[in-house]
């Protein structure tokens, strides 16, 4: 039998709410964009998706372009966005679903390069919802009914999850999604205290080592090119320090080209910033990491947070590019 888990939607309520109240007033910390060391933040999460940003900070890409990176860990995008919009941060990592949500509440942020992308492979994508082994769950329409983990309600996660179920003839509105950190979902599935659980990598590896199953690739099964996250910065750094912008945005580009034709070494750096052993590292599923900002994947995820009601207008996502 299922047992209930409570929501923790404390923490996001209050970022959200910092996030609105440093919108008046508060830019970056420094001079020229920078902090007064001269250092240029951005706020990550130690996920795998992050991967590009440290190698091309191993290889130098930024330093080539003069800029001297601060790497500072993060628990989501809901901690990361009040600190690009206050200035703690001059670039931040977050899915698109919570920039959307941000840029909907008024938040001057700007997407600058993109992030990470699903493998578009729905039998081997870096994201699934996974079941216990005995589960009588077979595919996206039995998670109708069911309690479905995320780690944040009202987001990529679940919206997602409702359109593949949608797709497949399911009730998505019948799902009850309950709020979990990725790294406690192993467990919570293996012991039957929730029905699914939406896992990314490494946890994904994870949990079907345990004898889990995938049952649902939300990401590739809602658009085959999703983009996922992105790399953002607030408007007053682009108003006041255009050059720095472009110059990031260059050299994440040039990492992003670099993990995608250097998976090993995206593979190895793993181990420098997360606790994903050697092991894990060599056969998890790495995300696509492409150059280009896919708009029209962007658009998707926006039609779906209106169509959920995460988002009561339709968002004009073009506001949200740079």
């Amino acid at each position: 039998m299922t047992r209930p888990l409570r929501s923790p939607r404390s923490l996001r309520v209050l970022a959200v709410g910092a996030a609105l109240a440093l919108t008046a007033g508060c830019g970056s910390a420094g001079t020229g964009g920078q902090d007064g060391t001269g250092t240029v933040r951005v706020g990550v999460i130690p996920i795998v998706d992050v991967a590009p940003i440290y190698l091309g900070k191993e290889q130098g890409f930024f330093a080539d372009r003069g800029i001297e990176l601060a790497l500072e860990s993060g628990q989501g995008g809901a901690a990361i966005v009040p600190g690009v919009v206050s200035g703690q941060f001059q670039f931040g990592f977050s899915n698109v679903t919570s920039l959307l949500l941000a840029r909907s509440k008024g938040l001057p942020l700007k997407v600058v390069a993109a992030g990470n992308s699903t493998t578009g492979d729905a039998e081997k994508d870096f994201g699934a919802v996974v079941v216990p082994a005995d589960s009588d769950i077979t595919d996206a329409a039995g998670l109708a009914g069911r309690t479905v983990a995320v780690n944040t309600a009202n987001n990529i996660g679940d919206t997602t999850i409702r359109e593949v179920v949608r797709q497949a003839g399911g009730d998505p509105t019948t799902i009850k999604f309950v709020e979990l950190p990725f790294p406690d979902m192993p467990a919570a599935v293996q012991q039957h205290r929730v029905d699914a659980a939406w896992v990314v990598e490494p946890f994904l590896t994870v949990t079907t080592r345990q004898g889990a199953r995938p049952v649902a690739a939300n990401f590739a099964g809602t658009d085959p090119e999703l983009m996922v996250a992105a790399y953002f910065t607030s408007q007053q750094l682009i108003d006041s320090d255009p050059d720095l912008v472009q110059r990031f945005t260059e050299a994440m580009n040039e990492s992003l080209r670099y993990a995608r034709d250097h998976p090993d070494e995206a593979r190895r750096i793993l181990g420098t910033y997360t606790q994903i052993d050697a092991e894990t590292a060599a056969s998890l599923t790495l995300p696509r990491w492409p150059t280009e900002i896919n708009v029209a994947s962007i658009q998707r995820l926006a039609d779906l947070a209106v169509r959920d009601g995460l988002i009561t207008k339709e968002p004009n996502v073009r506001d949200l590019l740079r």
